[in-house]
């Protein structure tokens, strides 16, 4: 199997327990978890048993020490996790409402996750063919944005599939920072884009979603994959388009479902191709597409049904219970 590298925030989720107190008034306890959308779909590559690699930045103080220790428990190499002093490692606050939806509030100002730089990323990294996953999120500042092209970079230059998933969080950008540029400059350079229905409103900037996903295919992306919670997934490629409607299930917290199915993706990938190239002729194969496509869907619906990060991502075992070899990875 080839290697995944994740690239960007750790970062440790405070989830709530008061759902949907609109006064305010309830005392409020918070659990801390592990997170970070990057960080998450590197530990849902690891739990599945693939070759997961995480690559950014913590502080070395003890939400630095939970989050190493976390995605070495998820099964994820932790070489290219670097540690500093000159930050404290990232928190993001949670509230659920009923329906399981989350809203985050953030403390990243700055962290330590911003301190990675261009010359940290090793050549060696990129030895062999892989894949390598970012968000948006390490765009918002000129530092971590100059790093994360950086790593684009070196992936493609080694042939790597490189794997964007926009993931916007609008509160982590400055004010007067319109974060459509920087992101279309990343959806370019991608082979393979995850984004939400509200995602793909964002960049469409008023034009058609056709035109905009004809655009992306045009600049040079493979596989544009639209998601939109329980409504059917939307994939486009040069040879077509299509969708499949995910298993239907109850939400409990939706914090890590897309970073599951993104890992679920990754990590069958990594086991069907090798490299950018090989990427274009699975696209090109709609049956071998879709079963691919429906293993990421089950691995997102099965995190919904759980509370937390790491801890709703799925096992082999979760997704089969009875069988091990019942799943697209294995050829």
């Amino acid at each position: 199997m080839n290697k995944v590298i994740s690239f960007g925030e750790a970062l440790v989720d405070m989830l709530s327990n008061r759902i949907d107190d609109q006064s305010g008034t309830t005392n409020e306890a918070f659990t801390k978890f592990p997170g970070g959308a990057p960080a998450n779909v590197a530990a849902a590559v690891g739990k599945l048993g693939g070759r997961s690699y995480f690559a950014g930045k913590v502080g070395q103080d003890m939400f630095g020490d939970f989050m190493r220790t976390s995605l070495q428990q998820a099964g994820v190499n932790t070489d290219y996790l670097l540690s500093t002093t000159q930050a404290k490692t990232a928190l993001a606050f949670v509230s659920l409402d009923p329906t399981g939806e989350r809203s985050f509030e953030f403390y990243r100002a700055p962290s330590a996750d911003l301190f990675f730089t261009a010359e940290e990323f090793k050549d060696d990294w990129f030895g062999e063919p892989g894949i390598f996953h970012f968000c948006s999120n390490t765009l918002t500042e000129p530092g971590i944005r100059a790093a994360t092209q950086a790593g684009v970079e070196k992936a493609k230059a080694a042939g790597c599939i490189v794997s964007f998933d926009i993931n916007l969080r609008p509160n982590l950008w400055p004010q007067q920072r319109d974060p459509f540029e920087p992101i279309w400059h990343c959806i370019v350079q991608a082979d393979l884009v995850k984004l939400c229905a509200e995602e793909l409103a964002f960049v469409c900037r008023g034009r058609s979603p056709q035109t905009v996903v004809q655009q992306m295919l045009d600049g040079g992306v493979t596989l544009v994959l639209i998601t939109d919670g329980g409504k059917p997934l939307r994939y486009h490629t040069a040879h077509g388009q299509g969708q499949l409607t995910p298993p239907p299930v109850t939400t409990v917290d939706s914090t890590a479902a897309g970073d599951a199915f993104v890992g679920g993706l990754l990590y069958t990938l990594a086991q069907q191709t090798r490299g950018a190239s090989e990427l274009a002729a699975l696209s090109a194969d709609r049956q071998r597409l879709e079963t691919v496509l429906d293993f990421a869907c089950r691995c997102g619906a099965h995190a919904v049904t759980h509370k937390g990060a790491f801890t709703s991502l799925p096992t082999q075992h979760d997704l089969c219970p009875s069988s091990r070899e019942s799943h697209p990875g294995q050829r």
